[in-house]
C-alpha cells in the first residue's frame, strides 16, 4: 500500500522537527532525533532483515539540510553529519502513522542495551 500524495513539507528549526502533510489530510510532526534513529540508510537499517543498528545519543541532533530527490523522497542532512539514506514519502508516512509504537520500541531497545538518548 502506498501513501497518499505528499502535499507539504515544513522544517521547524526551533523545535528540530519536520512536518509533513498528505493529500488525505494526515499531518505528522517528526522530531529530528526520531528521524535520525530511524534513518533508512544501510548504516542504520543494515543490509538485510534483522541487521538494524541501535543509534543512541541523538537527543540533540538537528536537521541541517533537506534536498528533494525527484518527486518521491528527501535526503536529510543531520547535525551529526549523517546524510545517507533517502526518506521516501511513503516511508515518512509510515513513520508518522506508526510513530508512537516505533518510538516506544526504540526506547525499550535503548534501555535493554544500557544506552541513553543523551549525546
Amino acid at each position: 500500500m502506498s501513501a497518499p500524495d505528499l502535499t507539504d513539507i515544513v522544517l521547524h528549526k526551533a523545535t528540530r522537527a519536520l512536518e509533513v502533510r498528505y493529500a488525505d489530510g494526515s499531518a505528522f510532526t517528526l522530531p529530528a532525533e526520531f528521524l535520525r534513529v530511524h534513518s533508512p540508510s544501510a548504516e542504520v537499517q543494515g543490509h538485510g532483515p534483522g541487521q538494524a543498528v541501535l543509534v543512541p545519543g541523538k537527543r540533540e541532533v538537528a536537521i541541517t539540510g533537506l534536498e528533494p530527490v525527484g518527486h518521491y523522497a528527501l535526503q536529510i542532512t543531520f547535525s551529526d553529519g549523517h546524510d545517507s539514506g533517502l526518506f521516501g514519502f511513503d516511508y515518512l508516512y509510515r513513520l508518522g502513522r506508526d510513530h508512537d509504537a516505533l518510538w516506544q520500541r526504540y526506547l525499550e531497545r535503548l534501555a535493554a542495551a544500557g544506552e541513553v538518548r543523551e549525546p
